[in-house]
């Protein structure tokens, strides 16, 4: 059986319901398991604490009490054991003056202890507690997940965006600059409500596929066409990137495959860093048959044959 809740508490029988009410948040602030991790004396302390201030702070249950009408773990005790000693009615008999509970109304135990941890979810493992007071102290709202897909070019700059919840709710989200893929953004307060306060709002990122950009870690693929007579004289060729168009030099005897290197480009990386960019060259023919270049291509061929080179 349970100790006597006024001696778990430390407060005489006479005492009001603020005097326990301070009690309580003094014994369960020392002794709560956030402040004492993997302390089993503590999270046992914590449990009396909070059984005995259930009985003590419930107005009919502390009358009860009072009574002999409920024992320390808050059983009914058959017909009120006790009846009579004291002259009071319990085996301690009531306070001075019969005020049974005077000033308790109201008073929760999951209230005091959201307003005392801001709401942590749940408590320690083995709750249940003395009582019954235990298990459910924190009733914080749940947490909503949800998954946002964003364009690449968002991921780099940041953007506001709109997601919508499981439960019919809309949130406008600011987009970070240097968002990364599968990183989740944390909005407080706005998941479901709860006695102690509503949970967060949790959103996981990801990066749409683009149609020119392939992502590879931090840096960026992609392909930029070059004619035929640039690639063998050298020229110069317009190539997007994620922060607005630029003019490459394209280098004499260029090829296919042939990577240029656009530094600071690319993606973010976890440490906030940018990676490259990088335009691999295709050699490209006119969408058109052309006689002037079939002409040099037989003269070239017949003149200068060569065996291309295998790669890999």
């Amino acid at each position: 059986m349970a100790s006597d809740p006024y001696q778990v508490l430390g407060v005489p029988r006479t005492a009001s319901a603020d005097e326990i009410r301070k009690a309580f948040r003094k014994l369960a602030k020392a002794n709560h398991p956030d402040t004492n991790p993997n302390n089993k004396p503590a999270e046992e302390r914590f449990k009396q604490v909070s059984g005995a201030f259930d009985i003590l702070g419930d107005a009919a249950k502390k009358k009860k009490f009072d009574a002999g009408e409920i024992d320390n773990d808050g059983r009914e005790t058959f017909g009120g054991f006790g009846r009579g000693q004291g002259g009071g009615g319990g085996p301690w008999g009531p306070p001075p003056g019969g005020g049974h509970g005077a000033g308790f109304e109201g008073v929760d135990l999951g209230d005091i202890l959201g307003e005392m941890f801001g709401g942590a979810r749940g408590g320690p493992r083995g709750g249940g507690g003395q009582g019954g007071g235990f298990g459910g102290y924190s009733q914080r709202g749940g947490d909503l997940r949800a998954r946002m897909e964003i364009d690449l070019e968002d991921s780099i700059k940041g953007a506001k965006k709109r997601v919508s919840f499981s439960d019919g709710r809309t949130i406008d989200v600011t987009i970070p600059k240097g968002a990364q893929e599968g990183q989740t953004l944390r909005l407080k307060g706005q998941g479901s409500p709860g006695r102690a306060g509503a949970g967060d709002a949790l959103i996981e990122l990801t990066i749409a596929p683009h149609k020119i950009f392939r992502r590879e870690g931090a840096d960026l693929i992609m392909d930029v066409a070059v004619t035929v007579y640039d690639a063998v004289l050298g020229g110069k060729a317009e190539a997007p990137t994620p922060d607005g168009p630029v003019t490459l030099t394209i280098p004499k005897g260029a090829n296919t495959g042939t990577r240029m290197r656009l530094k600071g480009r690319g993606l973010s990386d976890a440490k906030g860093l940018r990676g490259d960019l990088f335009a691999r060259l295709v050699v490209t023919l006119p969408e058109t048959p052309d006689a002037a270049l079939e002409t040099f291509a037989e003269t070239w061929k017949r003149e200068r044959p060569y065996s291309p080179k295998r790669k890999g």
